[in-house]
């Protein structure tokens, strides 16, 4: 719907083999779109190849009430070879009758959300509702019940502060943290992550629940901003979203991008950091129109390295640690403060605390030991998350108190940041859970456990099969650089091989173990996450840790806990049969 890594405008786009977009087969293809786009009698717009390592994409910027039959152009566009004058004839009629149907469809809601647009408000469609402004400024209908443009009570249409969060790791913990920075000014806030979609009443403890699952994408972004007691909205953009549909806001007041880690690599044309930090840049084009304000780490050399339209406001924030090289240090400070005296905002981890900077005046906030999320400074991905969280909030309007009410209470309760760095203890051993995905989020992960005081440790690890070998490997590697564990169960994942063949993960993950330096003694597999975390229980003893990656069974993992520890079971006695 929204700005893509190809345009500002909508469109559509094919993905091909690498493999088989030789040079004539591709220009052929530009060509074909381009001359099937004139007989549509199409304003001109963007036609962009490009290719990659895997693969070759080429967009068309097309109608908002012809993007189906955009979808359907370019791959007729792809497919054709020669076709005689009678056949391409019948192509552009069927191609006619195809923006026709979709025109007669939405071409109502097309009109509203370009009058919305060019009032400066929001817009969200999708193939089943068109909404304009957003939270308690929203108005939302079905497609084919879309009232005429000048039926609309505009006076009633606006937008609510919006906030969207990407990067490659700490989004889902940042976006909680504004989230809750939002209540504890005192507004409605909803908010959207990997684990579902919320909303909450100012300063209230319970929150709902909209939807569970991984809502990093349009849909929840969608069903965040239609809900219309929202007052605030934070929404977690991933990259999939990103590449696949293009942002699903048209306005937002902050963006945030946390880092730029080696992940996904080979998928929708990413192939390197570059190719990454510039698809998560495209939040930038939501804050052009509204000149909101991009909140960048400064610490990132590929963040470093972008440039942004200068209607966007940049600033910076920076978590250096004991280990964070000096020369980095400088550049990264330097960054913030150059961001301060432009634009009155930025935060920087210095001497141990937290320093704020709003409309060009610094603020103290804290020892960073004293915000319980850092589990006394022990987690410094978690201070990084902090940082960034409290100036996307200051920028963003969230006043000081607020954020420094958050800090110093986010985190006492395990469920306020659930499966990320989620600490229990029970019969005489301590347990981490964490969905470390990546290997700078596992290093972190595993440096944070090595801090930890524990007679003997174990790590629980396993991946999605959409990553390539190299990653696999790079992430048990960066788990044993980390820390050197004395047990390390691999577990196999049948709902997320995606692709892979059952064993092949775990293969994977073991080589880069072993090339860290640990010894195969310590390495088990087994086939799957439950009976990983089993094998963990029986193996722990009093006073050890365990630190569990879970990705699929968080429910039954807690579950599972809270039933040994309401039956008094200590480490070393056998499970209980009722664990499962």
């Amino acid at each position: 719907m929204g700005a893509n890594v190809f345009s500002v405008n909508t469109g559509a786009v094919l993905e091909v083999a690498r493999h088989a977009a030789v040079p004539e087969r591709l220009a052929s293809w530009r060509e074909q779109v381009l001359a099937l786009r004139e007989a549509l009698a199409w304003p001109t717009g963007e036609c962009v190849a490009r290719v990659h390592e895997h693969s070759a994409q080429l967009f068309i910027s097309a109608p908002l009430d012809g993007l189906m039959t955009a979808t359907s152009l370019n791959e007729a566009a792809w497919a054709m070879q020669e076709l005689s004058g009678a056949q391409r004839k019948t192509l552009i009629a069927a191609l006619h009758a195809l923006w026709r149907d979709e025109s007669s469809r939405v071409g109502a809601a097309a009109a509203v959300a370009a009058e919305s647009a060019a009032r400066g408000m929001n817009v969200c469609l999708d193939d089943d509702a068109v909404s304009v402004g957003t939270g308690h400024g929203a108005l939302t209908w079905p497609i084919a019940h879309t009232p005429p443009v000048s039926a609309i009570k505009w006076d009633r249409v606006h937008d609510v502060p919006t906030v969207l969060v990407t990067g490659s790791n700490g989004k889902t913990t940042t976006t909680r943290l504004i989230a809750a920075m939002w209540r504890a000014a005192g507004f409605v806030t909803g908010w959207c992550c990997s684990d579902g979609v919320y909303i909450a009443d100012a300063g209230a403890d319970s929150v709902q629940s909209l939807a569970h699952g991984d809502y990093t994408g349009p849909g929840g972004a969608r069903l965040v901003v239609r809900q219309a007691r929202v007052e605030a909205a934070v929404l977690e953009t991933a990259r999939g979203g990103l590449l696949r549909r293009g942002l699903a806001v048209t306005r937002a007041n902050v963006g945030v991008i946390t880092n730029i880690s080696a992940d996904h690599f080979g998928e929708y044309g990413v192939d390197s950091l570059a190719d990454l930090a510039y698809a998560k840049a495209v939040i930038a084009q939501a804050l052009i129109a509204s000149r909101g304000v991009l909140v960048l780490n400064a610490m990132d050399d590929e963040l470093a390295a972008l440039s942004f339209n200068p209607a966007v406001r940049v600033v910076w924030f920076a978590a250096p640690t004991s280990r964070t090289d000096a020369v980095m240090i400088s550049a990264a400070c330097a960054r913030v403060e150059a961001g301060v005296v432009e634009h009155g905002f930025g935060a920087l981890q210095r001497d141990g605390s937290l320093w704020l900077a709003v409309h060009g005046v610094w603020h103290d906030l804290g020892a960073m030991s004293s915000f319980p999320i850092t589990y006394g400074g022990a987690a410094p991905h978690n201070a990084a998350n902090v940082t960034t969280a409290a100036l996307a909030a200051a920028a963003a309007g969230v006043p000081v108190t607020a954020i420094l009410h958050t800090l110093h209470n986010f985190g006492r309760d395990a469920s306020d940041n659930p499966g990320r760095l989620m600490l229990r203890q029970f019969g005489g051993v301590t347990v981490v859970m964490d969905y470390a995905h990546n290997p700078d989020g596992m290093a972190a992960l595993c440096a944070t456990a090595g801090t930890m005081p524990a007679t003997r440790r174990l790590l629980l690890l396993g991946q999605a099969g959409n990553r390539d070998d190299t990653q696999l490997r790079a992430l048990g590697a960066a788990a044993w650089r980390a820390t050197a564990f004395d047990r390390v169960i691999l577990k196999d994942m049948h709902d997320m091989l995606r692709g892979r063949m059952p064993g092949e993960i775990p293969a994977r993950l073991r080589e880069g173990l072993r090339g860290a330096g640990a010894p195969e003694s310590v390495i088990v597999e087994l086939p799957s996450e439950i009976a990983g975390i089993r094998s963990a229980l029986e193996w722990a003893q009093a006073g050890e840790l365990l630190v569990l990656g879970v990705h699929v069974s968080r429910p039954q993992v807690l579950a599972m806990m809270e039933k040994l520890a309401s039956a008094n079971w200590h480490a070393g006695q056998p499970l209980p049969v009722f664990a499962d």
